[in-house]
């Protein structure tokens, strides 16, 4: 997979001659021409390497690079600074600023492409990190922690935007009964296959998560807490259809479910409305979807 290399330099030559000296390392070039602009294109693209120049008009790269290392969003993005001065100060402050690394003019092909190769890997490596620690062991599924931080941006953006979010809680029944029974492997197993069954239903836009045990939960955005529901009962046709072997014995599970929605205009209690539904799906005799919503309580057993 290519990775994306933003140049930030005033002088239109160094971005052709920085793409001819990089022209067989496969990456996608995206060029500013002032440092400000290439602040904004950093935040807006994301990419996986930022070569900026220090002498620019205007904000110099030093100022520009303190802004890329205070924002959340551009903090991780590594930055290589081009400089024609050789000078220790210089570097230091530079590195200070979180900057990784120093490339001076003129380039040296070998030391260009060294230099660049090694932040892209890092980088790589950083990405690949990042994702496995927001990934579920045993599953496969996104984990509580990534569930946290979509969760704020979700409600945050239906807050902002006047839009809806919903969210369906997902808890396996008597699952202790499962382990103690069948045993942990396959408890597991069972885990295994209703995170595989939820995502094949699901909405590619849909969030879903292993919140914790037994427990799963999908965010739903632009979505009300009818279609959520809707969502919720395919997803439990599909557990409950499902046959589960051991010893040659047809083991059969299911799971409840509760659903919640919120709306611009609501606090962003999501997951507390959504676990009191599930909680009433559980009181409701199990295997059924309850539905909560704001400003009052409305229950659907499937």
């Amino acid at each position: 997979m290519s990775q994306r290399v933003l140049i930030s330099d005033d002088v239109e030559a160094i971005h052709s001659l920085v793409k001819i000296r990089l022209k067989d390392e496969g990456i996608k070039w995206s060029s500013a021409y002032d440092a400000d602009s290439g602040v904004d294109l950093a935040t807006k693209e994301q990419p996986d390497l930022v070569l900026l120049d220090v002498d620019m008009p205007g904000r110099d790269g030093f100022a520009a690079c303190a802004v890329l290392k205070a924002n959340p969003k551009t903090i991780g993005i590594p930055v290589i600074f081009l400089t024609a001065s050789a000078s220790p100060e210089q570097k230091v402050r530079g590195l200070e600023l979180g900057a990784l690394d120093y490339v001076n003019k003129p380039f040296d092909p070998s030391e260009l492409r060294a230099r660049v190769r090694g932040a892209l890997r890092l980088k790589y490596m950083m990405d690949l990190l990042a994702h496995k620690a927001a990934v579920d062991g045993l599953t496969g599924l996104w984990n509580r922690v990534h569930f946290d931080h979509r969760l704020a941006t979700e409600t945050s953006l239906a807050k902002r935007n006047g839009t809806t979010v919903s969210c369906i809680m997902i808890d396996v029944d008597h699952f202790k009964n499962v382990n103690d029974s069948y045993g942990h492997p396959f408890g597991d197993s069972v885990l295994r296959r209703v995170a595989e069954l939820t995502v094949g239903i699901c909405r590619t836009e849909d969030v879903c998560c292993r919140y914790g045990g037994e427990e799963f939960a999908v965010l739903c955005p632009n979505t009300c807490a009818t279609g959520a529901a809707e969502l919720a009962e395919r997803i439990r046709e599909a557990i409950e259809a499902e046959i589960f072997e051991r010893n040659s014995a047809a083991i059969h599970i299911s799971c409840s479910f509760g659903v919640a929605e919120v709306s611009g205009n609501g606090e962003p209690t999501l997951v507390e409305l959504a676990d009191n539904a599930l909680y009433r799906a559980k009181e409701g005799g199990r295997n059924r979807v309850a539905v909560m919503t704001i400003p009052q309580a409305v229950s659907a057993a499937a």
